[in-house]
């Protein structure tokens, strides 16, 4: 996934209201960045750090940049919530992830009973519902998920649950944007429910995969499957 427009350069000055960044520009302008990720960032926020904006013209945003990326010691950190999303469906559609490959039809944000899941895939012989969740949680070797309490990923789990019941292929698909890990976990500590109920319907069936992406100023890509720990 290329970035459509070159992304410009700045120093965090702080992350405030959640949804909110100061950042201050190479020129030394200051400006407000819209931060898409809602959980506490943790192990991926420093102020005084590296981060690349992109610019945005949009009459509806109230705000002329996201902020996508923070360097954390020698690499590049993907924040922005969108973009695991899109690399899913860009990868998914060009048959490039092992094992979710041989989709003839791919389509976003698809209604299966009370949840919206970001990507269904299908062909001749399966159906295959997909949700995609961001990470950056890091804790030693390991990538966690989530960073905050997460009662809509427990409804997610427990549809996809529902979804496998009805004889279709349902895939948990964690994106971490960022390279300085090796393995996947759900966090036990922050969230005991998530990670109870993740290990449950992996027994179930739910297929549970784990990619690493590579984080760039100029484009995010799939590099590698990490091993899951549950």
């Amino acid at each position: 996934m290329k970035f459509q427009h070159e992304l410009i350069h700045g120093t965090l000055v702080k992350r405030y209201k959640r949804f909110l960044a100061d950042v201050k520009l190479n020129s030394g302008e200051m400006v407000v960045a819209h931060c898409t990720n809602s959980g506490s960032m943790k192990s991926c926020i420093e102020n005084g750090a590296e981060v690349y904006l992109s610019p945005v013209n949009g009459p509806l945003r109230k705000t002329r940049f996201t902020w996508e990326m923070i360097r954390i010691g020698c690499d590049w950190v993907g924040i922005n919530t969108a973009n695991p999303n899109k690399l899913a469906f860009e990868y998914i559609s060009g048959g490039l992830i092992p094992g979710l490959e041989g989709y003839t039809k791919v389509t976003r944000e698809v209604v299966f009973g009370d949840s919206r899941f970001d990507i269904f895939a299908e062909n001749n012989e399966e159906k295959c519902f997909v949700e995609v969740k961001n990470v950056t949680l890091k804790e030693g070797e390991f990538a966690l998920f989530p960073d905050l309490v997460t009662k809509r990923g427990l409804k997610h789990l427990t549809t996809l649950s529902e979804v496998k019941k009805a004889g279709m292929r349902a895939v948990m698909l964690y994106i971490i944007q960022r390279s300085d890990v090796e393995i996947f976990a759900p966090a036990k500590e922050i969230d005991p429910a998530y990670a109870t109920l993740l290990k449950k319907v992996a027994a179930d069936g739910v297929e549970i995969m784990a990619l690493q992406a590579k984080v760039s100023p100029q484009e995010i890509k799939l590099v590698r499957k990490l091993p899951v720990m549950l």
